[in-house]
């Protein structure tokens, strides 16, 4: 079992960039593969990126790829989302998820068995 508690969002201007932190708690994190997802008012969850557990593969929704970056501090029980050249279509509430494995489809939200409050992030043009 583990605890998923993200930060780190807020409001920032078109262009700008924001770094979102997941911080976990409970055993063994390390060895779990985490990803982001987000969802936009009126809008289904959506993929975002995604890293196995040593970071040694990471994935990008095309969306965001060369704008975000997904990273993790292994000793610090921490991912982040290195978010940069933001746009106002990206605003929505951001969630961090783990699997203790590896999920089948990292791109899948039901893939993922712990989640995360979500942190907001709203882009103003």
């Amino acid at each position: 079992q583990v605890q998923l508690v993200e930060s780190g969002g807020g409001l920032v201007q078109a262009g700008g960039s924001l770094r979102l932190s997941c911080a976990a708690s409970g055993r063994s994190f390390s060895t779990y593969a985490v990803g982001w997802f987000r969802q936009a008012p009126g809008k289904e969850r959506a993929f975002v990126a995604a890293s196995t557990w040593r970071g040694i593969s990471t994935y990008y929704a095309d969306s965001v790829k060369g704008r975000f970056t997904i990273s993790r501090d292994l000793a610090k029980d921490t991912v982040y989302l290195q978010m940069n050249s933001l746009i106002p279509d990206v605003t929505a509430v951001y969630f961090c998820a783990a699997h203790p494995t590896g999920p089948a489809s990292y791109r899948e939200d039901k893939a993922y068995g712990f989640w995360g409050q979500g942190t907001h992030v709203t882009v103003s043009s």
